[in-house]
């Protein structure tokens, strides 16, 4: 076994010392000759692939983690066998010596509009700026980004999926201005993809549902892949909080669909349309465990009884929460939902758009800000802070048992350059190798 002080200090060949110990980006690994960025068998090895096996502890608490070097049998898209050493015939790839990690989840980002992939824009000045207004921006903006929002969207699920993301969850406009035609675009980046890359789509009325009088258009989009409706903040760009919420509700039962909300409130009116909404769940049982509350803000004004009540009343209704995040006033209370049952997801958001400039794309991101605002700087709780970016999948359990991955498991993962899970969330360390369905979706590795 290796244990982390081990690695940093006897890490050599593919690997560099100021990458390990993070560095950055510009000292990281020069892929060399014989390295490929596709493997072509549908049954392969792939060999030197670093998993991590246990905690160290020192005094009774987790002072490193232990890694260990091993062959992943690959066949049709899972992993059917977890070797220590690679025999048989077999054609083989390394890993050479990289951290296995467990896929990322961007479980909300807008792919449909964004300045990726194109000159540099940053958003006009936001101060004084209410949402309306962003809106009235959007309009003017729309026009000039649709011809090229298809291969904008292509390049932002390659950077996706360069940083080992490969489920997403976007959100795409239906609006009176770009009509469907972002959605059809957002289909076809997807189509080219598809092999590599799955995604949920919401038809997101970034306009408002009733404000920019699209009922028609959301009900249409309904047959061209979309798999949640959309609403945004009822009361302040609506108008009219019951009848919004009513009408989004009424689209997705209409259609069976799954319902995901922008909800930026955080007055006390944000605060009645979340109880609302947990209302109108549990009088629907068809949209029991089917509601996300994206942002939902108003959850970080709520005192701690109030929240405490909501949330158990949500954990009961399967109602998750997705947010980016934020840092700001208002800290969301995401670990004490989390401790009363509510599922939390993550998403990068915005990439380089009108909203805001400082999208990276990379989930490990959202892992080390969630570990500043919520864990620890420790090895234990920047360990356990990866969960964000992998919908709950950590390689250890905290009793420090290997929890991924298992023999039968789908031959998913991203290759870091990290000595362990600790270190990739501190460092946010480089992916140089992302695994889809037993396929070499983005990167190299060793031929």
């Amino acid at each position: 076994m290796t244990s982390r002080r081990e690695f940093l200090c006897h890490t050599g060949g593919i690997v560099a010392a100021g990458s390990v110990l993070g560095a950055g980006a510009a000292n990281a690994q020069t892929p060399v000759a014989d390295d490929v960025d596709t493997i072509p068998h549908r049954h392969y090895l792939l060999t030197d692939v670093r998993l991590e096996s246990g905690f160290i502890h020192e005094d009774g608490v987790v002072a490193g983690t232990e890694t260990t070097l091993h062959t992943l049998e690959i066949e049709d898209g899972r992993i059917v066998a977890i070797l220590d050493a690679p025999s048989g015939t077999l054609p083989r790839y390394s890993a050479q010596g990289m951290l296995a990690l467990p896929p990322m989840r961007d479980m909300h980002i807008h792919l449909d509009k964004t300045f990726y992939g194109g000159p540099w824009q940053a958003p006009l000045p936001r101060k004084g700026k209410t949402i309306m207004d962003m809106i009235a921006r959007e309009e003017v903006l729309l026009p000039q980004l649709l011809p090229t929002s298809q291969d904008r969207a292509e390049a932002l699920i390659a950077l996706l999926l360069a940083h080992g993301t490969t489920m997403a969850r976007s959100h795409c406009n239906i609006d009176p201005v770009s009509g469907l035609q972002s959605l059809e675009h957002l289909n076809l980046a997807l189509a080219a993809r598809r092999d590599d890359f799955d995604c949920e789509i919401v038809a997101f009325p970034q306009h408002g549902l009733l404000h920019s009088k699209v009922d028609g258009l959301m009900r249409e989009s309904m047959d061209l892949g979309v798999t949640h409706v959309g609403g945004l903040d009822p009361t302040n760009v609506d108008g009219a909080m019951e009848a919004s919420l009513d009408a989004m509700f009424q689209i997705a039962l209409d259609h069976d669909k799954g319902v995901d909300i922008h909800n930026h409130e955080s007055s006390p009116a944000g605060i009645a349309a979340l109880r609302y909404m947990v209302a109108a769940v549990e009088a629907n049982a068809p949209l029991r465990d089917r509601v996300t509350f994206s942002h939902a803000f108003a959850l970080a004004r709520m005192d701690e009884g109030e929240l405490a009540e909501l949330a158990t009343r949500m954990a009961d209704q399967g109602i998750s929460v997705a947010s980016s995040v934020p840092i700001g006033r208002g800290v969301m209370p995401l670990q004490a939902m989390r401790d009363k049952g509510v599922t939390i997801m993550a998403g990068t958001d915005s990439v380089i758009d009108h909203w805001s400039p400082f999208g990276s794309g990379d989930m490990v991101d959202k892992a080390n800000l969630y570990a500043q605002l919520y864990a620890g700087s420790d090895e234990a709780s920047l360990s356990r802070s990866l969960w964000i970016a992998t919908g709950d999948v950590l390689p250890l359990d905290d009793d420090g048992n290997r929890a991924w991955p298992k023999v039968g498991d789908a031959a998913g993962f991203v290759l870091a350059e990290a000595s362990c899970s600790a270190e990739a969330v501190a460092r946010c360390s480089p992916r140089r190798a992302t695994f889809h369905k037993g396929r070499l979706v983005s990167g190299r590795v060793g031929a």
